[in-house]
């Protein structure tokens, strides 16, 4: 029996973004989940949309602004937290700094591509980051996905 887990925590949403991911790996985009929560209830859903649109920017965190953006119906996501299961790379990270986004939790590293391998960081300041939650499962999907298209 799976432990249960407490339905506001990092593990809860995290693992929702993950199912985002694994709609991107069925569509055969690049897996990567994210949702935006604010006062504890998730308001977007998105995974990477870059092969179906054909748009290099559609990225699952540029979806998850727009539609969490929408819902709120204003352009900053202040209160807000973005739940993605891979680091988001610099264009992302931009987006998110302005939005004013007061929280990202992020899964597994990118030291290729990831907004940290820049300096500075092009977070806004007062946003908080959260490294490695549910890295493994996030990081193995990512693997996955790669050797598969090898």
């Amino acid at each position: 029996m799976e432990d249960a887990i407490n339905p506001f925590s990092d593990e809860y949403f995290m693992k929702q973004a993950l199912e985002e991911a694994h709609k991107a790996f069925d569509e055969e985009e690049i897996p990567v989940g994210a949702i935006v929560v604010c006062n504890n209830r998730i308001i977007a859903r998105a995974h990477n949309l870059t092969e179906r649109l054909n748009d290099v920017t559609a990225h699952a965190e540029m979806q998850a602004i727009t539609a969490a953006a929408n819902y709120l119906g204003g352009k900053y996501l202040k209160d807000c937290t973005l739940y993605v299961t891979l680091e988001p790379c610099n264009m992302c990270a931009g987006a998110l700094a302005w939005s004013q986004i007061s929280r990202i939790v992020y899964g597994a590293s990118d030291k290729k591509r990831g907004f940290t391998a820049f300096s500075p960081s092009p977070l806004h300041p007062r946003t908080a980051v959260v490294t490695g939650v549910l890295e493994v499962e996030s990081a193995s999907l990512v693997k996955n996905f790669f050797v598969r298209k090898r």
